[in-house]
């Protein structure tokens, strides 16, 4: 199981035993947020017995029974995202490929849901924005890596295969490993181990 269907099951979770929850899926465009909820749509799909659905169309899902609502949203714009408020579950699928203002605008919709949560995945990208600050300590969250070679689905022959075609794009897209960029002359990494903090002050006089 990917973790993209790892947080459409914890979507439908939250859509079946909480009532009138609101459960808003974010990824970088409509498509893949559109992506997203078919998952959602599937999961709630085989679950017995059967929940029968209020609404279903490609961007809304409605519970007749809870009245809770999914709802598919493009990262790209945060515009497109205000006008919701106390959402029980925030998912943003590609986190690293979302706008920094997008995010923005999503925080403060839980401020009045106490018992809101917001969950973050991605394949790392540059060493910038929100999902690489939350990555790399800002915030208090729960973090899961889990790099390719311990996918049982994928071949270790077919992962060796691109690495040789592209060491520095396989590092990224399959070890969890972030990218500098390629306007930047020094990784955050090499900065980190040439630079010393235990030096002597010059006195003031």
């Amino acid at each position: 199981m990917g973790k993209s269907s790892v947080v459409a099951a914890l979507a439908c979770h939250t859509a079946v035993f909480n009532a009138d929850a609101l459960i808003i899926l974010i990824a970088p465009s409509q498509r893949q947020s559109r992506e997203l909820a078919i998952k959602v749509g599937s999961f709630l799909g085989s679950i017995e017995p059967h929940e029968e659905l209020e609404e279903s169309n490609k961007l809304s899902i409605r519970l007749a029974r809870t009245r809770s609502r999914i709802v598919a949203l493009p990262g790209h714009d945060p515009k497109t995202i205000r006008g919701f408020s106390s959402p029980r579950l925030i998912v943003v699928d590609e986190a690293a490929f979302v706008l920094d203002e997008t995010y923005a605008a999503l925080v403060p919709m839980l401020a009045a849901s106490p018992e809101g949560r917001i969950a973050l995945l991605s394949t790392p990208f540059l060493q910038q924005g929100f999902f690489y600050a939350a990555w790399h300590g800002f915030g208090n969250w729960e973090r899961y890596e889990v790099p390719s070679r311990d996918c049982p689905r994928i071949s270790a022959t077919w992962l060796e295969e691109r690495r040789r075609e592209d060491p520095l794009k396989f590092a990224r897209e399959y070890e969890c490993s972030w990218s500098a960029g390629a306007d930047c002359l020094f990784s955050d990494e090499l900065l980190n181990r040439i630079t010393r903090d235990d030096y002597e002050l010059f006195p003031a006089f």
